[in-house]
């Protein structure tokens, strides 16, 4: 397979003075994170049009290795920059990447993946299972465990890596003539907005409340979950090191439940004694002593339980007609909503109270053609009948006369 490696700045330029002249752009990138605090990024793969007056025509596929190169940020800038569709495939660590680099989302992004799910597709599914429908083409295996690390790269494992981007701009095409005649194009803009703004949010927002087993806590408890996990977060950071590799969320747990700042009753719990955290029990003590001194009305509140008003099986009932609903609309049911969108919409119907935002089945295209049947549903105008024992989805809404 016919490449151009980037290897040094000036190239790393030229190309993207090349991005600035073209109306699309295929990429996909490699990583490691099974060690690190965030996922090293280890190659790019690029698929743009080649320049009209180069007699090749086609499309020019481009290999950017990160390791030969100070820093790969003009080209995220690019991405980051309109005027282009910017094509990539269960593109959530590339939106994490650009995020990192540029402070910014990735300007014109179309996700195949998530644009297959609106054309009533398999969601989530895999390049290979949408490159073999929409192009008719069979990816190669073999390289999923390989180390992108190790230099010099095979021929293997480039062939591999460039096959991410080879078929993006025929799947595009294919995709966006298929989006266009059921008038969604909207739609998939908005989710793939919508999926940029939860990636960029995930990477600002403090998620100490994902610390398992701290459910149960009480305020000043769980104002200790959330120092402890500030400086894991920090520790993390300086190392290099995945968060939970620094401290299980069962010792900030049990750090939390015993509420001592004491450094002798720290180093004595059982999994602190390890020689890893040696030099530690200062800066532990400090995290929970921050969070002793904190005053009460500065505590974080603990999570509201569920709504008691809403029933299991109306809620399971519901669920259920999401794949009527995406049956009808011929989309994939997990781009519609899930059970937990489900009890979100319900408790919001039956129970609301004044703190709730507009659940996510009212908003956008979902409150179109989601939202606006379960409130029939709801209302008794609407029913759910057996359309067609044969189909995978029998069911169907019919007005209640």
């Amino acid at each position: 397979m016919q490449y151009d490696l980037i290897n040094n700045s000036d190239e790393l330029q030229q190309l993207c003075d090349q991005i600035s002249e073209s109306d699309w752009i295929g990429f996909d990138t490699e990583f490691v994170s099974e060690d690190s605090y965030r996922p090293e990024l280890c190659l790019i793969q690029v698929a743009l049009p080649n320049r009209p007056n180069d007699p090749s025509g086609g499309i020019r596929l481009v290999i950017i290795d990160p390791y030969l190169l100070e820093t790969t940020e003009p080209f995220w800038q690019k991405l980051a920059e309109p005027g282009r569709t910017v094509i990539a495939h269960a593109a959530r660590e590339e939106i994490r990447f650009c995020y990192r680099f540029t402070g910014k989302p990735i300007a014109g992004l179309f996700d195949t993946q998530l644009a297959a799910g609106f054309v009533g597709m398999e969601y989530p599914a895999s390049l290979a299972t949408l490159v073999q429908k929409l192009v008719g083409k069979s990816l190669q295996k073999g390289e999923t465990r390989t180390n992108w690390r190790k230099r010099p790269l095979t021929k293997d494992q480039i062939n591999y890596a460039l096959q991410d981007v080879t078929d993006l701009d025929a799947m595009y095409k294919t995709l966006l003539s298929q989006i266009s005649a059921l008038e969604r194009l909207e739609w998939v803009q908005e989710e793939a907005d919508n999926l940029q703004r939860k990636v960029i949010e995930a990477e600002t927002r403090e998620n100490w409340r994902r610390v398992s087993g701290s459910a149960g806590l009480n305020a000043r408890q769980l104002e200790t979950v959330r120092q402890l996990w500030l400086w894991r977060e920090d520790r993390a950071k300086q190392a290099d090191r995945i968060p939970r590799r620094v401290m299980r969320d069962d010792l900030i747990v049990e750090l939390a439940k015993r509420g001592s700042d004491d450094v002798k009753k720290i180093s004595g719990i059982r999994g602190l004694e390890r020689r890893g955290y040696n030099g530690q029990y200062e800066a532990i003590a400090k995290a929970i002593s921050v969070a002793l001194d904190t005053p009460d009305d500065q505590l974080p509140q603990r999570a509201r339980g569920n709504r008691k008003s809403v029933s299991p099986m109306l809620s399971q009932f519901l669920s259920t007609s999401i794949a009527c609903i995406s049956r009808q609309h011929k989309l994939a049911p997990p781009i519609v909503g899930n059970a937990d969108d489900v009890r979100e919409l319900l408790g919001y119907e039956l129970d609301q109270r004044k703190s709730d935002s507009l659940p996510s089945l009212l908003v956008g295209w979902r409150g179109d053609i989601v939202g606006k049947p379960f409130r029939r549903l709801l209302a008794g105008e609407l029913a759910i009948r057996v359309a067609d024992v044969t189909e995978t989805q029998p069911l169907e809404f019919i007005d209640v006369d």
